[in-house]
Parts: structure tokens; sequence; C-alpha cells
């Protein structure tokens, strides 16, 4: 068994909590289910381990524990802040963190079901969110471009994707994007990966965001992309006027890459009814729900 694939049981949280942070050992430890980077354990009520599984390096992490901290506490929703920092040793050498628990269920698992609340809610938070960011912020690699250098990106989705009678439909809305005018005002915070598994709801509404692995400074509409992959359908209008800071450039750009991430997610899907590793099979329905809000527009 390679350290990538090592076991990561109850007991073996219990045993790293015992020999870096004892004074936690003794709360109750709960598996979350889900999760293919990072394991998460619960921890008591009000916590939960982050362990680094697939990820191969544990960036993601170090990212976390440097920035969310600095974040938290000017956003208006829960988001996981580091508490404690766990590091490799013999008994499993990779990092892991003890964090705040963000309560609510994941809206892959879940439903919104008052429209308007959560696009004010989500319009609220990236408002709060996207402020210029620091020289020193992290920059994506893999993420965060213009959507004419995310061609290759969206061709692998839309061929492996079976879109038939909508293929030209979903071009049309990529090849706009791609013409689109790029952003150039500064650099701002970005979640960078709103999608259904990363976003927590409660009481019909948004309640919490999680998952900021991958935020960097950078162009905005990757978040804006949100307003069609996660919101109920007829709500993304309200919410780029509750936004208020998207031009018509920043639309277009961020409906084509809500494109494409309705497509991963639609490919995420297939691959979980495949049975192959990271598939998640009730990724395609959300997915494709997600892909019509798109082709409807604004």
């Amino acid at each position: 068994m390679t350290d990538t694939e090592i076991e990561i049981t109850a007991d073996l949280v219990r045993d790293l909590l015992q020999e870096q942070h004892p004074d936690l050992a003794g709360l109750a430890i709960r598996e979350v289910a889900g999760g293919w980077g990072n394991q998460m354990w619960r921890l008591g009520d009000e916590l939960a381990v982050r362990m680094q599984r697939m990820d191969p390096t544990p960036e993601l992490q170090l990212k976390e524990r440097r920035w969310l901290p600095v974040l938290a506490p000017r956003l208006p929703l829960p988001v996981p802040t580091p508490v404690r920092f766990g590091e490799p040793s013999e008994r499993f050498p990779k990092h892991w963190t003890v964090m705040t628990w963000v309560p609510g269920e994941p809206l892959d698992h879940g439903s919104i079901s008052r429209g308007a609340h959560a696009a004010d809610t989500l319009a609220g938070f990236l408002r709060a969110l996207h402020v210029e960011a620091p020289a020193e912020a992290p920059i994506a690699t893999d993420r965060g471009a213009h959507p004419r250098s995310c061609t290759d990106g969206f061709e692998n989705f839309f061929q492996a994707v079976a879109l038939d009678d909508i293929a030209a439909d979903v071009r049309a809305v990529w090849d706009d994007a791609v013409a689109a005018q790029a952003w150039e005002g500064p650099p701002v915070w970005v979640h960078g990966d709103l999608h259904p598994a990363n976003v927590v709801v409660s009481d019909g509404t948004l309640s919490g965001i999680v998952d900021f692995g991958a935020m960097f400074a950078g162009d905005p509409a990757w978040d804006l992309a949100a307003a069609w992959v996660l919101l109920p359908a007829g709500t993304a209008s309200r919410f780029f006027d509750m936004y208020a800071h998207a031009d018509e450039a920043a639309i277009r750009r961020a409906r084509g890459l809500a494109a494409m991430k309705s497509l991963f997610l639609m490919l995420m899907g297939q691959n979980g009814d495949r049975g192959l590793p990271g598939g998640k099979p009730n990724w395609g329905p959300v997915g494709r729900a997600a892909l019509d809000r798109v082709l409807k527009g604004v």
C-alpha cells in the first residue's frame, strides 16, 4: 500500500490527535461522506479534521491555513477556519488540519427552495470576497485564466459528455465567453471552485461555503459562474443585480465558465455511473440541470 493509499480510519485520526493535539483526542470522531483530494472527519460538534488523501502535495491545505484566517472575519457566511495544524509523522506522512465545522447539508445532496434569498446571499458573499488581493496572494495554475486559455479543458469535457441536440447551443455560449473582453481590474480574491459539493444549505438557502483549497487572486468571473451552477432557475438575473459589480463582459465569461463547470459535473456523474475512481453518480443530474440554466441565459 503506497502512502497515497493509506487507509484513513477513526482510529488513525484519534491516534494523530493523541500525538499532536491530545486535548482534542477525547472528542467524538465521525467520518464525513465524500471528499477525494482530502477526507473529512467530524470532531465533536464544532470541529472537523481535514486529512490529505489523494492530493499529491499539501499545497491546498497550506493555502487554507495561511489565508482563511485572513478572509473569514469579513465574510458574511460561515467558512471552515483552521484552528490546529497536524504535521506529517511516521504514523501519517501527510498534512492534516483541524478546522471549524460548517453546519448544513452539501448542496449536491440537498436543495435550494428559497431561490431569491439564496441569490441575495451568494451575491453578498461574493461582494465581500471579491476585493483586491495582496501581492503575495496565490495565483492559480489550473484555473483563473480567461476562457480563451481554457479551450482544451472545455473541449475535453465537451467531447466526453453526450450533449446531442444542445451541443451547438453549448458551444455558442462558450464561443461567446471566449470572445468577451478580459478582466481589466486588479486581481481579486476568488474561491475558484464553487460547485454543489462545496457549498452547504439549510432552511432552503445557502448557509456556508467550504473547500477553499483552489482559492486564488484573479478574475471574479470564475466565481460568478455560480449564478447558474448553484442557484435555481430564474434567479441569475437577481444575483447579478445584487452583486452589482459585473459588467457585460464578466457575465459573458462567467456564463461560458458555468457551461464548462456543468460539463465537468456531468462527466463526474458519468464516471460515477461507470464505477470509476472519484466519480459521483449524483453529480450527473446536477450538472445537466445547471447546463439547462446556462442555456436559458441570465
